[in-house]
């Protein structure tokens, strides 16, 4: 399966000169935990990095600094990890896991944001399928001790 088909494509964006505090109230207003920070130039939302609540926490209030004189690109990290829309789920797994991140955008070929996947979307996938593979098991169990009557 696609990465691009399960991943959430309502992303809450953020550009490099908005404000921490103005991305701590869009957080907070939107009920996310983390922000896309992205480009948009010729109309296309290129993403450049990640915000989350623990990133505003550990480099701004924790020294307490002003989140009304620092940006979103003050604090995003230097490099972003991408998943290409048509990579599989394993292999965004797998990606995730050698790059040492919970959450990571989903981009087509030319880079071009599409949504996002983080660990919570994989971990509520993988669960719905294990339930149907633990669903063809009680079957086979019922049809096996009917047939055997």
């Amino acid at each position: 399966m696609p990465i691009g088909d399960i991943c959430i494509r309502e992303v809450m964006i953020a550009t490099r000169d908005t404000t921490v505090q103005e991305a701590a109230r869009l957080m907070r207003e939107n009920h996310v935990g983390d922000l896309l920070v992205v480009d948009r130039a010729d109309g296309h939302r290129t993403p450049l990095g990640i915000v989350t609540d623990r990133d505003i926490v550990v480099a701004v209030v924790a020294l307490d600094l002003d989140p009304a004189a620092l940006s979103v690109g003050d604090i995003m990290g230097a490099e972003l990890e991408t998943a290409h829309e048509d990579q599989g789920v394993f292999e965004t797994i797998h990606q995730m896991r050698s790059a040492g991140v919970r959450r990571i955008p989903v981009v087509t070929r030319q880079g071009t944001l599409v949504g996002i996947v983080s660990i919570d979307d994989l971990i509520q996938l993988l669960a719905e399928e294990m339930t149907e593979l633990a669903k063809l098991i009680s079957r086979e169990q019922r049809k096996e001790a009917h047939a055997r009557r």
